[in-house]
């Protein structure tokens, strides 16, 4: 992706991407959430621009480095920024039925646009529950596209296994809705001189816990992002499987990005997810 510095803003060219447009509303509906919660620095979007049937995302431009200092402030900020919508379900509750402005939280899981992880947009389509949100709009998606791709039988077959116990994950557990940044990798965080700041979200409500997926698969966030983080969000009954279930999602994605390299991961989780579901 091509970055061209004017003054104080960023102009992000999309040029022969898969999702064009889409990906850049995605990102700028994305970017606009997370900055309105106050919680975490985002560049603040400023305009979609058309040109020569080119889309041209133009963003705040920050100075930022490679996240070092900041690790902890920045665990302590995504917890915050899951915490907001629940902070306003909890606030329209105590308040139901009385006269105000009060901002209203989100009680679904989805979003308001399409959002690409990656190259491959995503529906969002809002769900009263996250189980039937996450195997939908998520697993469901990506093994479709890897299905049409490969064929692969053995992928289908633990999947329509899995499907059929994926409620195992979630027993006595309580989901309300938290905004997510998406995609939230080492690569997708840095920090400037004064504070830790996140970029590329593809951003969608849903459960805390799925940010944290991605973020382990690669080197780059410290055991200080995460104790800051779970000092405010502590681990919930299960959080080690669920951990597993939602980087299986990204095993998949990177699967239908970057090939079958990726296609063991995949697989081994799938069958790790069968044998605790079983067990349950």
């Amino acid at each position: 992706m091509l970055f061209l510095s004017v003054e104080s803003l960023v102009f992000k060219w999309a040029v022969k991407r898969s999702c064009g447009k889409v990906m850049y509303v995605g990102e700028f509906e994305s970017l606009k959430a997370i900055n309105e919660t106050c919680t975490v620095r985002v560049p603040k979007p400023v305009k979609i621009l058309e040109s020569a049937g080119e889309s041209i995302f133009v963003m705040e431009c920050l100075p930022i480095k490679s996240l070092s200092r900041f690790q902890g402030k920045l665990g302590e900020e995504l917890a915050r920024l899951h915490l907001h919508n629940r902070g306003l379900l909890q606030e329209n509750a105590r308040s139901e039925g009385k006269i105000g402005n009060l901002e209203k939280g989100v009680d679904e899981f989805g979003f308001h646009v399409s959002t690409c992880c990656g190259l491959l947009p995503q529906s969002n389509t809002w769900s009263k529950s996250w189980p039937e949100f996450f195997a939908r709009d998520k697993l469901q998606y990506q093994i479709e596209l890897l299905q049409k791709e490969y064929g692969d039988r053995e992928l289908e077959s633990l999947w329509s296994e899995l499907q059929q116990r994926l409620d195992v994950f979630f027993v006595d557990l309580e989901i309300a809705p938290s905004l997510l940044h998406g995609d939230l990798w080492s690569g997708n965080a840095a920090e400037t001189e004064s504070e830790p700041v996140i970029y590329d979200a593809a951003a969608f409500y849903g459960h805390d816990e799925y940010d944290l997926a991605i973020a382990g698969m690669f080197a780059g966030f410290s055991s200080q992002f995460y104790n800051a983080y779970h000092k405010l969000i502590p681990k919930a009954k299960g959080f080690e499987q669920r951990h597993i279930l939602y980087t299986l999602f990204h095993y998949l994605n990177h699967w239908n990005h970057f090939g079958a390299g990726y296609r063991s991961q995949s697989i081994s989780h799938l069958k790790s997810l069968l044998r605790f579901a079983k067990k349950s």
